[in-house]
């Protein structure tokens, strides 16, 4: 039962909030009208494809993580009971949110968007804000000594070029 209500949980949660940051506001800024590419290289609208399908697989692998292994969700009113450190959490300890923001950069440089640009590096920097103030105190909190040896060995934002195995493989 708990697992069925973390894959439940997280499916919401994925759509309300990764969803929302990725989806409908891009949208609102760009209308997804696709511009001049950036400095004209068109071959920018190549990476911003990418990263758009790169970061989707990311966030969708990282949510059933949460929901398999942690059986909970990302969201913090249904926080997992166990720290989630495989798949793509051994490179690097916020996938999700590195995956929403390279979702969000993917657009502007796919339809060529200096306004989406600009939201995506202030998408990046709430989200730092919010690991640093409350993220990253509630997880020493609920997982302690593990969670310190994940996060000595874990970079927060740029990834481990290889997979950290820790304690668990």
């Amino acid at each position: 039962m708990r697992k069925a209500f973390a894959i439940v949980g997280s499916a919401i949660f994925l759509v309300v909030a990764p969803g929302f940051v990725a989806g409908p506001v891009p949208w609102w800024i760009s209308h997804w009208r696709v511009h001049t590419p950036f400095l004209g290289f068109a071959a920018l609208r190549i990476a911003g494809v990418l990263l758009i399908a790169a970061g989707t697989l990311v966030v969708l692998d990282s949510f059933a993580r949460f929901a398999l292994q942690g059986f909970g969700t990302p969201a913090p009113i249904l926080p997992p009971n166990r720290l989630v450190v495989t798949g793509f959490y051994r490179y690097v300890r916020n996938p999700m949110y590195v995956a929403v923001v390279a979702i969000v950069l993917g657009q502007a440089l796919y339809f060529g968007n200096i306004r989406l640009l600009a939201y995506g590096l202030l998408a990046w920097l709430a989200t730092h804000l919010f690991v640093l103030l409350y993220e990253e105190p509630t997880l020493h909190k609920s997982f302690a000594a593990e969670y310190e040896a994940y996060r000595a060995h874990v970079p927060r934002w740029i990834p481990r070029l290889t997979p950290w195995r820790g304690d668990q493989k």
